[in-house]
């Protein structure tokens, strides 16, 4: 199983990035998955998740309305596009899969079992 996220940089307050996870290994179209981020100091902390039918998205509240989590399952790919982004957004940013098929939505790190190796989103003010 191999997760690559790509697509981070630095930007100003205000501006937008779209992220996104390569998935391979897996029968990606089964999982759930979702972002989570870590800025330093700072516990990883759930950003987005999708449903593994692309049925339903859910997110934390900070970035409701500003956030929006897709995935392709024909491309194995799940994108988060970002706009408004605010310096409290800057952290490391990880794509991950959810451990169990077609259960229940989870927001908890521990309810994912493989992770890619992040990446950073800086977001001057």
């Amino acid at each position: 199983v191999q997760l690559q996220a790509s697509g981070g940089g630095l930007v100003q307050a205000g501006d937008s990035l779209t992220l996104s996870c390569l998935a391979s290994g897996f029968t990606f179209g089964n999982f759930d998955m979702s972002w989570f981020r870590q800025a330093p100091g700072q516990e990883r902390e759930f950003v987005a998740g999708i449903r593994w039918r692309n049925t339903n998205t859910w997110y934390r509240e900070s970035v409701k309305g500003r956030f929006t989590i897709s995935r392709d399952n024909a491309k194995n790919t799940v994108d988060l596009q970002m706009t408004s982004l605010k310096p409290e957004g800057t952290a490391v940013y990880y794509c991950a899969r959810r451990s169990r098929v077609w259960t229940v939505a989870t927001t908890r790190p521990t309810d994912y079992d493989y992770w890619g190796r992040g990446t950073q989103v800086t977001v001057s003010s």
